[in-house]
């Protein structure tokens, strides 16, 4: 069934007419199959289910090359491998020509357009006679998707266009709004989503399981609030999410990364992929090769290694190894011979518990490689946890996007900014998080503490860190390792040239910087 439901829905991206292509070729031949949509029957209500799984489809079909891109500016995290422009995003030297960068634009900008084509086609399902409450949710839903990744432009460019339909043309006459007015426009979505959306976990949805409810929306628009400095509408959203009592932090800190973690109570949002448990046949995953090891004796003989592209910093390893933080430390940092003896060669951390070692929990072993000192362990699974007969790197592992924690540290965040109330105190937040990671309670935490336990808590997730110091003011933290940060140059990267080429709002803006 699960095959066939695939099939289904990448034959209607096709029909829409809104993937697979560049923004360019879209935006030459906008009206490409349109004829093909307004001859679909609408009374064929069960055929609305099909724009909602495409929706959710589209969503984890997130390219590769988007992460390293929204999470390689933190002081968590070095761009690895011989990629020499992502070194120099890592260093805030950018290239506006740099291909990821537009890749990247044309990635969101596509999912965008592909989100509206979704909810404009249930729309008109709904106007057919299609159920009320359904179309609705399914609207919704799509919402809190489009407002998840619209987060992500307007955090890497500051102003963006903001889509208000699925033809492509139209971008044309869309005027930038800045990162205020987007963080806004997201608050204002979800209030409109919220209340279409059931009030359950992810994981206790049945028509898509791990789907976005409720308390989804409630986190995207906390973090659009928490960016727009509305401390009181981020305890407001948080203390909901925390009342419901439907999430929980994962006891194993290092299962929540591996399979354990898939569909787990602390997770709001996850990128979902599967091998259908199957040694061979149909599967759908993230390239996490990007992160894996080039050099790795795998306690499975033949499981794949990666690329090395994204190493933790020297700085975070420091960090945790000062705070003495064991079970984060090893479950964030997988070690190489050579990272020890980096580590090692500061007189200050010579002597090194015996668990900093360069093989995991489960028995791999990361070995040497010019690339890298230092490994991903948030984007490693164990190769005792590949299903038999598989050997593709990270396989069936799910990516978590937006987890509890994270929640209850931007609710602590917020408290501690101004706002007051809360169903929990900042201390008491901090303290769930500190005490999963086996470490003591803190008392009258201030905000140094907060984005400390931050630190610890997200190396290595979705750029946390960055916007963290960046929000702050704090951006000295980013001047290490030989790199320079200007708050005024480097907050936001250039426009890509390409896209320069084809929209005018975007030269202009580029002209004027």
């Amino acid at each position: 069934m699960k095959n066939n439901k695939y099939t289904i829905v990448l034959f209607l991206a096709l029909i829409l007419g809104l993937t697979g292509q560049s923004c360019t070729g879209l935006l030459d031949e906008p009206l490409e199959n349109k004829i093909i949509v307004e001859n679909t029957d609408y009374t064929q209500y069960q055929n609305m289910d099909l724009l909602l799984y495409g929706a959710y489809n589209e969503l984890y079909s997130l390219q590769w090359e988007s992460f390293p891109i929204i999470s390689v500016r933190g002081d968590d995290v070095n761009a690895g491998g011989d990629q020499v422009p992502l070194t120099e995003t890592d260093n805030f030297q950018y290239n506006r020509s740099f291909w990821m960068y537009n890749s990247i634009w044309l990635n969101l900008y596509s999912d965008l357009l592909f989100w509206h084509g979704a909810m404009e086609e249930i729309e008109k399902y709904r106007e057919a006679g299609a159920s009320e409450v359904d179309s609705r949710q399914y609207i919704a839903e799509i919402k809190v998707l489009r407002a998840y990744e619209l987060m992500h432009l307007t955090r890497l460019w500051g102003s963006v266009l903001i889509p208000n339909s699925s033809e492509p043309s139209h971008l044309f006459n869309v005027e930038l709004s800045d990162f205020d007015e987007v963080m806004q426009h997201i608050s204002e979505q979800m209030d409109e989503a919220i209340p279409d959306l059931p009030s359950i976990h992810p994981n206790q949805r049945t028509k898509v399981k791990g789907g976005v409810t409720r308390y989804t929306a409630l986190a995207v628009k906390a973090l659009a609030n928490l960016e727009l400095n509305n401390y009181q509408e981020v305890v407001k959203a948080t203390d909901e999410i925390i009342s419901s009592g439907l999430y929980q932090l994962e006891p194993d800190y290092y299962q929540l990364f591996k399979l354990q973690g898939k569909l787990n109570d602390e997770n709001l949002l996850e990128l979902q992929y599967s091998d259908f448990g199957q040694a061979s046949g149909t599967n759908t995953r993230y390239l996490w090769d990007f992160f894996g090891p080039a050099n790795w004796t795998p306690a499975v003989s033949g499981a794949g290694g990666g690329w090395g592209f994204w190493e933790p910093s020297l700085k975070y390893v420091k960090f945790m190894i000062d705070r003495n933080e064991q079970e984060r430390l090893s479950t964030t940092v997988l070690f190489t011979p050579s990272g020890i003896a980096e580590v090692q060669a500061d007189p200050n951390f010579a002597s090194l518990p015996n668990w900093v070692t360069n093989s995991s929990a489960d028995g791999d072993v990361f070995n040497d490689h010019p690339r890298y000192n230092f490994l991903s362990g948030k984007h490693y699974l164990p190769s005792t946890q590949l299903t038999p007969g598989r050997f593709g790197y990270g396989e069936n592992k799910n990516f978590t996007c937006i987890r509890y924690a994270e929640i209850l540290l931007i609710h602590a965040e917020a408290l501690v900014s101004g706002a007051t109330g809360g169903v929990i105190s900042a201390d008491d937040a901090v303290n769930l998080v500190r005490n999963r990671a086996g470490l003591g309670n803190l008392n009258g935490v201030n905000l140094e503490a907060v984005l400390d336990e931050k630190f610890a808590e997200f190396g290595m997730e979705w750029g946390i860190r960055y916007y963290d110091l960046v929000r702050h003011e704090q951006t000295d933290a980013l001047n290490y390792g030989g790199r320079v940060y200007d708050p005024q140059a480097d907050k936001y990267l250039p426009y890509p040239l390409e896209q320069q080429d084809i929209l005018p709002q975007i030269k202009e803006a580029a002209n004027n910087n």
